[in-house]
């Protein structure tokens, strides 16, 4: 049996894969921000998450607090604006592009959001290889590159096999929250969820308390698409 993992020291990962974004020398990940090196090999297993990113203990007798998921985190908008509101749920935030991810943890750090993580990585591998069944209360997957072009759909995100990952991870009720703005995709995303409609439950999306008037979620990618016009899709799967 594998020895119960305990929160690693974490330091900044060498590579940084991002596309360009502003750099500070005051950026300062703190316990919020976990580089993909911290995790262990692939052939661990499943990892206690709320010992591992260091999230508050819960006294004895208390129920566990919900845990929630974020895919593809980028400067962490959601995840501040969500989390203020939100004090009494865990949010783990995943992302890929190295500088955001290090932005996004300096956001959380700075405004003293000790119920939210941050981590540098690939969010299909790291459910597939190190999530528990069951563990996941909510899962959010806000604007995700769309991969346009047919030979690259299989970089999607979004598919059957992935969504039958989520269902795997999430409690029976869980939820797996999904915004985006192209329209070719939301289809696509409609397809697949009907794949697996013995799995999940389709139902309408309700903007999350954080978000502004008239905002789908909040992010930013939505105000910036918003400002060009642009059209939103979502929906809310429910596991079964």
């Amino acid at each position: 049996m594998n020895e119960p993992l305990q929160p690693p020291a974490v330091s900044e990962p060498a590579g940084d894969p991002a596309p360009p974004v502003a750099r500070s020398p005051r950026l300062d990940i703190g316990h919020h921000g976990f580089p993909q090196d911290a995790l262990p090999g692939l052939d661990y297993g499943p990892i206690d998450l709320r010992v591992f990113f260091g999230f508050p203990s819960v006294p004895a007798g208390e129920p566990k607090r919900p845990l929630e998921l974020e895919i593809g985190s980028g400067k962490g908008t959601f995840l501040v604006q969500q989390a203020s509101v939100q004090p009494g749920t865990d949010f783990l935030g995943i992302e890929y592009a190295g500088a955001f991810w290090r932005h996004a943890a300096d956001r959380c750090r700075r405004r003293g959001l000790d119920n939210v993580r941050l981590l540098h990585a690939d969010a299909t591998v790291f459910v597939r290889n190190y999530v528990a069944d069951h563990s996941l209360h909510r899962v959010h997957l806000y604007f995700p590159d769309p991969w346009p072009k047919k030979r690259h759909h299989k970089r999607r995100s979004f598919q059957e096999g992935f969504l039958r990952e989520l269902h795997r991870v999430l409690e029976a009720g869980g939820e797996l929250h999904v915004a985006t703005d192209h329209l070719d995709y939301f289809a696509w995303m409609e397809e697949h969820a009907q794949r697996v409609s013995n799995l999940f439950e389709r139902r309408a999306f309700v903007p999350p308390p954080s978000a502004g008037e008239g905002e789908l979620v909040g992010t930013n990618f939505e105000r910036k698409y918003r400002v060009e016009g642009r059209i939103f899709n979502a929906m809310v799967l429910v596991a079964r």
